[in-house]
């Protein structure tokens, strides 16, 4: 066994890779850039080395800067993780010729598999049934679309050495293909320095299964089960569980027989996935294999109660997989939950900033439910530009999936995230969806469900009454506690208080000590119990006897509340200044048609317009890059272009100004 390893990525999974060595006695060695020097996984191993530049291009992604790592700390072996150098053959062979282990695949697996043109050739061979589509060299736009003629649209653009949905565009028309062809090719130089793609038929209402498999290096191949990963955002997951709801026994033994065949037929020796695209009738085609660690991994783990991770690193040093197929039993509902720093409202446009606070829901396993949570953060931290916007996982753990949803709902409300818009209040929504609860899903629920933008909805009906109960009681204790000072009066009786959420007014009266009663206008009742103290993000209590958690910050003179999904900004005022608040001056707010704003924090690669240019109602005018993302910025009015504030290769903070069209 290796006596100490190096991890080659950051964040989350480089954390969680460290875990897993320091449980098996093996000393790990950190790598970061400068963006980075303060990182938890840098603060969690025993060594760390710096190696290069914020852009990932200059540091995760430079090979002799691994290799100088290891040979300057004795590090025997490199865990990849996932994305960065995770499925580069070439970064294998050049980790053995410095005599280095790789703690994954042998190079000509991740060159058959790793590549998703090649892997789909070899999944042809192999017999595994495939999507329609052209896998060979697409010389131009031209060239795609009349592929994509006469392949039948929809279809899909993907980028070849491509993951988490970089480099990938759906195209309905003719026109699509063109401009999907142009933006996938530049995504995938961009993020994985490889600008190839390819096109295949898009499956229509289709659903995401993967299969898990572990190999070694004697031969040896298995797998361990299904995770359905459907729910999906952009081609990016959101929401993982294990095992899928759409499958039964006979696909479920069909579709890992095929994911083992395929992994046999190029002497896969590490833990992969083989992914499908299923239809509603439970028909499947392959759509390509990841040669590493998934990200959702932890679903897998917990209905296995296999850790992946050390799998990976005992195969890896040479061991006999100590797992048979017969072994592989399938135990309750794992359900996962990507947490991004991004803004639903702003159509999921990337967030950046420190995070104040970051209080994750207390982990492990409690009554039969296990919560567990995978982050690269602590509070403090900062979220930047230059990496991927996930910045935790949580998973639960339940004896069904309705307790493991359940469980993934109240874990939700008892996550509080501060500093930086985040997606915890979408999840929360996805929750609820009856169509998620039923297991009636396919990739295209977020946006049949919700859009392309998803307000944040306000509370309505009993909801909204228990949150002004908790707003009205908090205020009330407050109250008492500032009239108990010494030389002041106690407060005693009821108190007559107006609570307001998005203008609705809720006159209230609030009465009592360590349980308040909040009585409304209409008569009804609730009592109020919580130990909960400002500025503590989470409050948790009861509201009528029913247990309760949702996040409670500061917002200005009020109180922001996000319960299941809804969020609101709720204030307290005493009933005659509500009632003179409607003679208080309101500002009108400013027209910004005429302003492009750069909605995320990103760098500005494309200015596509020169002031005095005329431009049409929706026109492209930039294109942003965050996050490895790019997103390009169209006009909201025709006119002519007059000022251009910055210039090419600016970072620009959120809202920042581009141009102006007059």
């Amino acid at each position: 066994m290796f006596s100490k390893i190096l991890i080659a990525n950051r964040g989350e999974i480089a954390c969680r890779v460290i875990r897993t060595a320091r449980r098996m006695g093996i000393a790990t060695v950190a790598v970061y850039s400068a963006a980075d020097r303060d990182a938890l996984h840098v603060r969690m191993a025993d060594e760390a080395v710096a190696i290069g530049p914020a852009p990932a291009s200059q540091s995760y992604l430079s090979v002799e800067a691994i290799i100088a790592a290891c040979k300057q700390t004795g590090a025997e072996a490199v865990h990849p993780g996932y994305g960065f150098l995770s499925e580069r053959a070439a970064f294998v062979e050049a980790l053995l010729a410095a005599g280095i282990t790789f703690i994954g695949p042998n190079a000509a697996a991740i060159g058959a598999m790793g590549d998703k043109i090649e892997s789909k050739k070899a999944a042809a061979a192999a017999g595994v049934r495939t999507v329609p589509g052209f896998l060979g060299v697409i010389e131009s736009p031209a060239h795609a679309v009349a592929i994509a003629d006469g392949i039948g649209y929809p279809v899909m653009i993907k980028a070849s050495a491509g993951g988490g949905g970089k480099g990938m565009r759906i195209a309905q028309s003719a026109a699509e293909v063109a401009d999907g062809f142009a933006r996938a090719k530049s995504e995938a130089a961009a993020s994985f320095g490889d600008d190839r793609v390819f096109i295949e038929k898009f499956i229509e209402n289709p659903r995401h299964i993967e299969i898990q498999v572990l190999g070694d290096k004697h031969g040896t191949v298995i797998h361990l089960g299904e995770r359905e990963c459907s729910i999906q955002r952009r081609h990016q997951k959101v929401l993982e569980e294990a095992p899928s709801p759409l499958l039964d026994e006979a696909t479920r033994t069909e579709m890992g027989a095929q994911a083992i065949a395929l992994a046999r037929a190029v002497a896969y020796d590490s833990a992969g996935t083989v992914e499908f695209v299923a239809a509603q009738d439970r028909s499947f085609y392959f759509l390509e294999m990841n040669t590493r660690l998934q990200v959702e991994h932890p679903v897998t783990e917990l209905v296995t109660g296999i850790d992946i991770v050390e799998e990976m690193i005992r195969v890896a040093a040479g061991e006999r997989l100590r797992i048979a197929q017969a072994d592989v039993t399938m135990n309750g509902w794992a359900v996962e939950a990507r947490i991004y720093a991004e803004d639903p409202v702003r159509g999921f446009q990337p967030s950046t900033g420190r995070v104040l606070p970051f209080r994750p829901p207390e982990e492990g396993l409690h009554n039969g439910v296990t919560v567990r949570v995978d982050t690269g953060l602590v509070e403090g931290d900062a979220v930047s530009i230059y990496y991927d916007p996930m910045i935790a996982k949580l998973i639960t753990h339940a004896p069904t999936r309705a307790g493991a949803i359940a469980a993934q709902a109240r874990a939700l409300d008892q996550f509080a995230i501060g500093g930086i818009r985040h997606n915890l209040a979408f999840l929360s929504s996805l929750m609820g969806l009856d169509r998620w609860q039923a297991g009636q899903l396919s990739t295209g629920l977020i946006v049949e469900a919700f859009g392309e933008t998803i307000p944040e909805p306000l509370p309505e009906g009993e909801l909204a009454r228990r949150l002004v109960a908790i707003v009205a009681a908090n205020q009330h204790r407050a109250d008492r506690a500032r009239h108990a000072r010494p030389g002041r009066a106690a407060m005693t009786g009821s108190q007559a208080r107006v609570v307001v959420m998005a203008g609705e007014a809720w006159p209230v009266t609030t009465a009592g000590t360590d349980a308040v009663t909040v009585t409304f206008a209409d008569g009804l009742s609730l009592s109020v119990a919580s130990a909960w103290r400002a500025p503590d993000p989470i409050w948790s209590g009861t509201v009528g006897g029913s247990a309760m958690d949702l996040q409670m910050t500061r917002a200005g003179a009020g109180w922001a509340l996000r319960h299941a999904g809804k969020v609101a900004t709720f204030e307290v005022w005493a009933p005659r200044a509500w009632d003179l608040s409607r003679f208080m001056p309101h500002v009108a707010s400013a027209d910004t048609d005429s302003l492009l704003l750069s909605p995320m924090p990103g760098l500005l690669t494309k200015l596509l317009v020169q002031a005095g240019d005329a431009v049409a109602e929706d026109q492209p005018l930039a294109v942003i890059e965050a996050m490895k993302m790019e997103t390009v910025l169209r006009s909201r009015k025709a006119g002519l272009v007059g000022a251009i504030y910055p210039k090419i290769g600016d970072t620009l903070a959120v809202d920042a100004p581009i141009l102006k069209v007059v």
